[in-house]
């Protein structure tokens, strides 16, 4: 199958934009309302409740692979909620989030964002993530395809960086040897940071192990931001190339790789705050 054309490639990124846009749409819609909510983790008299689902990620993620149904059929879905795999093994895929920070968003805590990834044979080629709070102090969507620079609200962002501060944030998880020159904050959303990151509002990000549909999106909108994706784990961190199938661990050996069970650590930022994270993280890996 031939690659994706530019055209091909707008048309896919402003679709997602128009997709992220419902979904903020829908989003918003319900803030206040009462939510029906579950967890994935934890039962009725267990305190150690985890992963919240909404009737709203639910609702929103439905109407996308509604709406993707119906413009690409043939294109892979991997998404949060649903484990339907419409197009598996196509060579274009959509990794959605419906709700990225479910949690805050069911506690009425704005932070929380719409993440839609699209991957060429792994890679990120177009990416739009509807976020409740942005760089312009309102909800707005952060969008890019391969080779098109990143943008807000079909407007190029250019992040002008302040010379003035000299202590910046960054969202890590934790350092536990040594000094930093950040202050640190973490959002309880993934697709948040990785936007914040291209926006310039955050210098750096970094992530165990997040899921796929967390950061499909937010990858490709550093990267066109001009930053730095590193993959892997500590002391053994590489480029960010692709995002590439795997096995689950209790899969048997003949089982087939698959993109929605990519699971590995991701740092993001400028090149000279990734490679502070990277050499940090090395340290405390011995």
């Amino acid at each position: 199958m031939t690659a994706l054309s530019p055209d091909e490639l707008h048309e896919i990124e402003m679709l997602a934009v128009e997709l992220a846009e419902r979904a903020g749409a829908d989003i918003v819609s319900r803030l206040g309302s009462l939510l029906s909510v579950r967890y994935k983790t934890g039962a009725e008299d267990d305190r150690t409740w985890r992963d919240p689902v909404s009737d709203v990620d639910e609702a929103v993620e439905r109407a996308i692979r509604e709406r993707l149904a119906g413009r690409f059929p043939e294109h892979d879905v991997i998404g949060e909620e649903f484990d339907h795999r419409p197009g598996r093994d196509h060579s274009v895929v959509w990794a959605i989030d419906p709700i990225d920070g479910t949690s805050n968003f069911v506690n009425g805590f704005p932070l929380f964002a719409c993440s839609i990834g699209v991957l060429e044979r792994g890679r990120p080629v177009a990416a739009a993530v509807w976020c409740a709070a942005s760089h312009a102090l309102r909800p707005g969507v952060y969008h890019a395809r391969r080779g098109g620079g990143l943008q807000f609200d079909r407007q190029p962002l250019a992040p002008a960086r302040n010379p003035m501060v000299h202590r910046r944030l960054a969202g890590v998880p934790q350092f536990r040897r040594g000094r930093h020159p950040w202050d640190l904050r973490k959002t309880g959303s993934a697709a948040i940071e990785c936007a914040f990151v291209a926006a310039g509002l955050l210098e750096a990000a970094a992530f165990n192990a997040p899921n796929l549909w967390d950061v499909a999106g937010g990858v490709l909108l550093v990267m066109e931001a001009g930053g730095t994706v590193l993959e892997g784990r500590p002391g053994a961190w590489r480029d960010f190339a692709e995002f590439a199938p795997r096995r689950a661990r209790d899969d048997s050996p003949d089982a087939p790789a698959d993109l929605a069970r990519w699971n590995a650590g991701l740092i993001l930022g400028t090149s000279a705050e990734a490679a502070r994270i990277m050499a940090e993280e090395a340290i405390d890996a011995r």
